[in-house]
């Protein structure tokens, strides 16, 4: 058995975060396996060359400006795939397939997503987000066991505790807040997962997204834990530690996210 890293990484578009990613992957803590959401670049301007004279091998999809998902990883998976892997929702096709990526890697399957944000309570994307998470539960039903190696990580848009959100009382109309998204995430945790990350970190002031538009946000820990570590119980057997890496929020024109990192037994 050995330890590897596996990390999930919001960037707010890859290309702008290059200078950032590029003293991480440098370090000694660099990640073995690296999930990125909201690449925003086409796949013909992803960074391949970048991650490869790490050593990594990338797995992407994305489009311009928005969206976008990749995995950068040292191992070549076994298999990938992108999207719901259903019919779609027409006019989504292209997003829903730069929101989703599900890769093997031996015993493991690691989903990585990027959940619509929703924009308002009445806004159809808020209802296209509480479907979005019907149908996550339907492809892990179609792809995977509750008995497998599952971890889903990534941007999923929602805070599900009081202690996952500063000022929670204030933030009950949000779409990333509201009961029924909370409900609606609870739904595929049913399936059979659990949240590694408060398993390992069950604390408060646990955050991962730190608003911009709020004055001195991380200094304040003014914050939301919306990127997350979810996986089966087998799967969560065998994770070992999760850290947040809010030195990455801290540096020169940072992601709003920073890194969520968990040590995996492999």
């Amino acid at each position: 058995m050995s330890i590897i890293k596996i990390a999930t990484f919001n960037v707010n578009s890859v290309k702008s975060r290059l200078p950032i990613l590029d003293l991480w992957l440098s370090g000694e803590n660099a990640p073995d396996i690296l999930c990125l959401q909201e690449t925003k670049c086409r796949d013909e301007e992803f960074p391949a060359a970048f991650f490869e004279e790490k050593g990594y091998i990338c797995a992407f999809r994305g489009m311009k400006s928005y969206n976008g998902v990749a995995m950068i990883s040292r191992r070549k998976a076994d298999e990938i795939s992108f999207g719901l892997c259903d019919d779609g929702e027409e006019g989504r096709e292209e997003s829903e397939g730069a929101r989703v990526l599900m890769a093997r890697l031996g015993s493991l399957t690691l989903l990585n997503t990027y959940i619509p944000q929703g924009k308002e309570i009445n806004h159809p994307d808020y209802s296209y987000k509480l479907r979005f998470f019907s149908r996550l539960r339907a492809l892990l039903e179609k792809k995977v066991s509750p008995e497998d190696e599952l971890l889903w990580v990534g941007d999923l848009n929602v805070a599900p505790t009081d202690i996952d959100v500063t000022n929670p009382k204030n933030k009950k109309e949000h779409v990333c807040f509201h009961e029924d998204v909370k409900a609606a995430l609870a739904g595929v945790m049913e399936w059979g997962l659990i949240d590694i990350f408060r398993e390992q970190r069950p604390g408060e002031g646990e955050f991962t997204f730190w608003d911009y538009r709020i004055k001195n946000a991380l200094e304040r820990n003014i914050g939301w834990r919306i990127d997350h570590i979810l996986g089966t119980r087998s799967a969560a057997s065998r994770c070992r530690a999760v850290r947040v890496e809010r030195e990455l929020r801290a540096m020169e024109r940072p992601s709003d996210h920073t890194a969520v990192v968990v040590d995996y037994e492999l």
